[in-house]
Parts: structure tokens; C-alpha cells; sequence
């Protein structure tokens, strides 16, 4: 089955705010904010151990478990085990670690072996209150976590997790399998190995308003031609495209700072917002499977609600392609 069919719809929920993402939320905040998801018929939950050593999937089963399990579609993550035993000093998990220092202090280790996947979906499953996982994806394995050893730990991973979720796929215990990176390359490696076979992966970052061209031209392609399909997780950039100071969970440069005053002046031209311009941008690509941006408020549900059924006049992404601020490859949901 295509990921575009058992995720069913375009539009779905990134938990990694649910892990206390820069901020300290509070409990009922959070269950609120997944409760807002459902009411407003979100039905694909994507999550992580990751995403404060557990918290987020905590708070995603608390909210989720008198749902019928048969009408929402779940996914997570393996790769990372959260552990039982406390970190006693700052965390150093890479680039997105310091990002969660107000997440659970339980100790999370890298371990993409057979034996640490098959535990982490069980720990899952107990912290997500189901009884399955419909897709898993394999966290992280790229240069932004693991720097010169990221080839170390995606062998790693190939002779470990990508085995097992295969067989986990083809025995019919998961519906789907891939990576959940923030980086083009190690899907790109993926998709040329012999062997195992994915039904897709989760691109977070790489295929935005502000950043796309690698993916469009490099995977993008290769995606449509194998019938597979990308889940495009951070679509606002980590805020940036809709006037945060993050580009990418670090300040935004002037260079970003710069492109995005450029769409915006555009976008108020044309009345529309710049989520609008974001989620549907990312849409138009036909090898995207849906969009998942994160909230840790209710009402930035609606909001995105509202930006993927806003109308959106051609002359904006007319405008944009003119004014160099997309690929002249990009896809645009404009009839050319």
C-alpha cells in the first residue's frame, strides 16, 4: 500500500512540541492541543522517544487512548532507547539535543541494533497506550547528529533496524518503515541499497519554502519514479517562515532573514498568509505523502487548518518563481 493511502490525508501532527520543544508546557496545554488535532479531524500522529526522552509520546497515548485505534494512523520512531537511569549533567545528544533540556531527565542512548529496535517499539507501544505502530521510522542517522561518524551508525542501522522493520512490514506487525531525518542524503542512501525495501521517509527541514533544492533535485525524483513517498515534517522552517528567530533550531541568518521578508511582501500583496504559502507549497511536490507541522497550542490547529484550505491566487506562486524565490523545478499547486 502507497504511504499516501495509509497515512489518508494531507494534512497530520508533529508530537516533537508534545516533548517540551524549548519551552516548559504545561500538562494540560499539551493534552489540549492533541484533543484540538483530533476535533479537528487530524487522523496521522507522528512522534519520537526522542522528543523529551519519552514525554511526548506519554502525553500523545494519555490523549489518544479512549480514541477508536482503528480511525487514526500512528507513527514513531527507533533508534534512541530512553532508559530508566536519570542524566545527572547537561544533555549531548547533537544538534536538536539541547532543544529538549526541558523534557523528562531520563538518560536516551543512540542504538540502531535489532534487539534495541524491537525494544524501543515495545517501550513505545507501552508509552503510547496501543497495541501497534502503523509506521517507524529510523531517527537521525545523519552528519547534523552524528558528524564524521554518521556512515558508522547508518551501517549500523542497515544491518540492524532496516532489517528488522522490513520483515516487521512484510509479516504485516507495522504497515510501513523509512528514515526520519533532516537531511537528503542518508534517505538518498536508502533508496540505492539492495535489500531492504521502504515505504518511504519522514524529510524534516529540507523540503520548505526556505530550503528545497537538494531534495527537489537529488530525491525527489527518485521518490516518484519508486512509487514511494515523503513525509515533510518542520514545513515553517522552525518558525522562521512565519517570523520566528529560528531557521533550523539555531538565530536565523541575515540571508534567511532577508528571503523571508521577500515571500512575506509577496504574500501580504496577494492577502495571504505565509503558513498558507508554506503547507501548500510543500503539497504541491506529488511525491509528498502529507505534511506534519508541530503545535504545543490548541489554537495553532486551526490556524493550519485554515492555511491548507486558504485560497491561494496563481499570480502569488507566479510572482514567487519570478522573483527567484522557489526552484524553477519546484512544482506549485498552479496549473503552468
Amino acid at each position: 500500500m502507497a504511504l499516501k493511502d495509509i497515512i489518508g490525508s494531507k494534512l497530520g501532527f508533529g508530537a516533537a512540541p508534545l516533548g517540551n520543544m524549548f519551552r516548559d508546557i504545561p500538562e494540560d496545554e499539551a493534552l489540549a492541543t492533541v484533543e484540538a488535532a483530533w476535533d479537528d479531524g487530524i487522523r496521522y500522529f507522528d512522534n519520537a522517544p526522542f522528543y523529551g526522552a519519552g514525554l511526548a509520546e506519554i502525553r500523545m497515548g494519555e490523549a489518544l487512548k479512549g480514541k477508536p485505534r482503528d480511525q487514526y494512523v500512528i507513527s514513531t520512531k527507533v533508534g534512541r532507547v530512553v532508559l530508566d537511569e536519570l542524566e545527572q549533567g547537561p544533555r549531548d545528544n547533537g544538534e536538536k539535543g539541547g532543544v529538549f533540556e526541558h523534557g523528562r531527565r531520563n538518560k536516551v542512548i543512540n542504538d540502531y541494533s535489532a534487539d534495541a529496535t524491537l525494544r524501543s517499539i515495545e517501550d513505545s507501544l507501552k508509552r503510547l497506550q496501543t497495541d501497534r505502530i502503523d509506521i517507524v521510522w529510523v531517527h537521525d542517522i545523519a552528519r547534523d547528529f552524528y558528524g564524521d561518524d554518521w556512515l558508522a551508525m547508518f551501517e549500523s542501522a542497515r544491518t540492524g533496524a532496516f532489517k528488522v522493520l522490513d520483515q516487521l512490514r512484510d509479516e504485516g506487525v507495522i504497515k510501513a518503515w523509512g528514515l526520519g531525518v533532516n537531511k537528503v542524503e542518508p534517505i538518498e542512501l536508502l533508496l540505492d541499497l539492495d535489500g531492504p525495501r521502504p515505504d518511504g521517509s519522514l524529510l524534516a527541514g529540507r523540503y520548505t519554502l526556505l530550503d528545497h533544492s537538494r531534495a527537489l533535485q537529488r530525491l525527489m525524483p527518485k521518490v516518484a519514479e519508486r512509487g514511494l513517498g515523503i513525509v515533510v515534517g518542520g514545513p515553517y522552517s522552525s518558525g522562521a517562515l512565519v517570523g520566528g528567530p529560528n531557521f533550523e533550531y539555531a538565530p536565523a541568518t541575515p540571508a534567511i532573514l532577508d528571503k523571508v521578508a521577500r515571500i512575506k511582501a509577496l504574500a501580504d500583496r496577494h492577502g495571504i498568509s505565509m503558513k498558507a504559502a508554506g503547507l501548500q507549497f510543500a503539497l504541491a511536490n506529488p511525491a509528498v505523502a502529507a505534511v506534519i507541522p508541530g503545535a504545543s497550542r490548541p489554537g495553532r490547529i486551526a490556524e493550519d487548518r485554515t492555511a491548507l484550505e486558504e485560497v491561494v491566487p496563481a499570480d502569488f506562486w507566479r510572482d514567487l518563481r519570478a522573483a527567484g524565490l522557489v526552484d524553477p523545478e519546484a512544482p506549485l499547486p498552479i496549473a503552468d
